[in-house]
């Protein structure tokens, strides 16, 4: 698993597994992205506060912090 955060847009990322994500379903009302895989799996989490940037559905293209669990 890993993680990864960027603090000035509050962004949290979870890698689950170590395959690509082919589809995303996005549940904006709670603020979480879930990515899937070719099984239909999950693969990665990502949970985020409500900036501005982000109401306006603009893409995040930051670097975020890693840390491997």
């Amino acid at each position: 698993m890993r993680i990864a955060y960027h603090r000035d847009v509050d962004v949290l990322y979870i890698k689950l597994r170590d395959r690509p994500a082919i589809d995303s379903e996005h549940i904006e009302e709670m603020g979480i992205v879930l990515d899937y895989d070719e099984h239909n799996q999950v693969v990665g989490i990502e949970i985020w506060g409500w900036s501005e940037r982000q109401k306006k559905g603009e893409e995040l293209n930051i670097p975020l912090e890693v840390r491997e669990c």
